[in-house]
């Protein structure tokens, strides 16, 4: 269920938002939402610093929050906002998750799963496929990341 491309901007924005806030608290600028029926139901970003878990990754965190709220773990009904092109292991929590679609803004060269170094999302070998709309708001989204990687440097 792919909203337009104002809203994937409007809901993209939010995922910002709570980039930001990772950066503010020293974790990766990394930040997602997930949204229903136009209505975000979740909201996540980076911990892995904050909760010592190396799992605590935005996608993973909004993924349990939206789960917990709907009460299903099967999100085909909703779309997944987040500033970086997930990794490997998020990938495939959005498989798993059974998300209809996935939207993203900068893709990663180094650990992105959703198009740069694998497509696990699109892989028709596995048991389902995730529309994907890569690139919104890339500029803005990948200014976080450069500014934090500069400023750890």
């Amino acid at each position: 269920m792919s909203e337009s491309g104002t809203s994937h901007r409007k809901f993209m924005a939010i995922a910002i938002e709570e980039a930001k806030q990772a950066l503010a608290e020293g974790e990766v600028p990394v930040g997602a939402c997930i949204v229903m029926d136009r209505e975000v139901i979740a909201r996540a970003h980076n911990m892995r610093e904050g909760y010592s878990d190396s799992t605590a990754h935005a996608e993973m965190l909004v993924i349990r929050e939206a789960s917990s709220r709907l009460g299903r773990w099967r999100l085909s009904d909703c779309t997944l906002y987040v500033t970086l092109e997930p990794c490997a292991m998020c990938a495939g929590a959005v498989v798993q998750a059974r998300l209809g679609t996935l939207v993203f803004g900068a893709f990663d060269d180094k650990a992105g799963a959703v198009g740069s170094l694998y497509d696990i999302p699109r892989d028709f070998r596995l048991n389902h496929f995730v529309e994907v709309v890569p690139g919104i708001m890339s500029e803005e989204t990948s200014e976080l990341m450069k500014g934090f990687f500069t400023g750890r440097r």
